[in-house]
């Protein structure tokens, strides 16, 4: 029966389907590892009780993330149904371009229109406010710079809220607190639509070469119907439970993110005080067990006093902000983000908040004179 159970889904299952198929009925396959498996489709999880044998318990861990290495081998599918995008900025926009090149039907709005030019140019439709783009669209993505622009956006005159309702889905990969996540999810299921929230862990660079990592969480079925749609966008995914979580998520990354390059700013600066070159420095760090690409990446501009934007200093100040706003509601001491924060409070009083975060060395230089 096993045999014959096996071949009849053969025949109905894509290539990647089958592959799960086949680790469940030959287990010492199990042995291959395991970023290599993509997850076992829905339809499996209802095979009838006769089949038992293929099933396993479920699992109340959160789903393994589509690695980079599914994500480049699998063929990428294009949504059927129309796709909004709120919020075309320095992260919005190469996402945007990434739905657009894969071939999706994709409609923006942005508050400075100009900013949707290039990619009406490639195809795109445009609308002017969110409530159109949600009306007009299956599901609506938004990428807004703050808390207060998420909520609006939603949910304020004109927000996409008004457009939303049964059937629709809506995803926030903006980066807020797990409070504006969860407003903003009672908003947009009251209109009977679905809400995800998916901020996302890379600046501009992983942005443009759709090599993000979503941090999503929310409507489980929603996440499923969006997966090959994240998957143009980014190179891993991962499903975290309720909303609010993947917020957090994000949140905790950041804090750590922030401090790390406070500390390697720290660093740049006391290795030339002491007479040694910088850029040894950062091939040093690079070869070593703290190496970081963050490192190697930003370290050679930073010697240079050079700060092209990737993610902006002034919203790596507002996640340490809200981290410590986290981290407040559980008691968690965080020294170290919170003297952090009071560094990139002084970048910003430089004038420096639309620079690349990097930048943040440039407050440790001021107090040096």
């Amino acid at each position: 029966m096993a045999t014959s159970f096996s071949s009849s889904f053969q025949t109905i299952l894509r290539p990647s389907q089958q592959i799960s198929l086949t680790l469940l009925s030959n287990p010492s396959s199990l042995g291959l590892c395991s970023n290599l498996c993509p997850r076992i489709p829905s339809l499996l999880r209802a095979i009838p009780s006769q089949f038992s044998q293929f099933s396993t318990k479920p699992s109340s861990a959160p789903l393994t993330p589509i690695t980079s290495q599914i994500a480049s081998e699998t063929p990428k599918e294009v949504f059927p149904g129309r796709i909004g995008f709120l919020g075309v900025g320095i992260m919005g926009a190469p996402m945007a371009q990434n739905l657009i090149k894969a071939g999706c039907d994709l409609t923006v709005w942005n508050r400075t229109k100009s900013k949707c030019d290039p990619l009406l140019q490639m195809g795109a439709k445009y609308e002017p406010s969110p409530k159109e783009v949600a009306l007009a669209c299956d599901i609506t993505f938004s990428m807004l710079a703050d808390p207060q622009s998420a909520a609006d956006v939603a949910d304020g005159e004109h927000g996409a809220a008004s457009g939303m309702g049964p059937g629709k889905g809506y995803v926030d990969v903006s980066t807020v607190d797990g409070a504006t996540s969860k407003l903003i999810s009672e908003r947009i299921s009251a209109t009977g639509a679905l809400f995800l929230e998916a901020p996302v862990s890379g600046s501009k660079k992983p942005a443009e070469d759709g090599q993000l990592i979503f941090l999503t969480a929310g409507d489980q079925s929603l996440y499923e119907r969006i997966a090959p749609l994240l998957d143009i966008m980014g190179k891993s995914r991962f499903y975290l439970g309720e909303v609010g979580n993947g917020a957090a998520m994000k949140l905790v990354v950041n804090m750590v993110m922030g401090s790390m390059m406070a500390s390697f700013s720290e660093g740049l600066l006391l290795s030339e005080k002491v007479g040694l070159d910088p850029n040894v420095l950062i091939e040093v760090v690079s070869q070593s067990a703290i190496s970081a690409p963050m490192y190697s990446t930003k370290g050679p501009s930073m010697v240079k006093a050079a700060y092209p934007t990737a993610f902006p200093l002034k919203h790596q100040q507002k996640d340490l902000r809200l981290a410590l706003g986290l981290a407040e509601t559980v008691s968690q001491p965080t020294p170290i983000a919170a003297a952090t924060n009071e560094l990139y409070k002084v970048a910003k009083s430089l004038n420096l908040g639309d620079q690349d975060f990097s930048a943040v060395i440039e407050a440790l230089k001021a107090k040096l004179q």
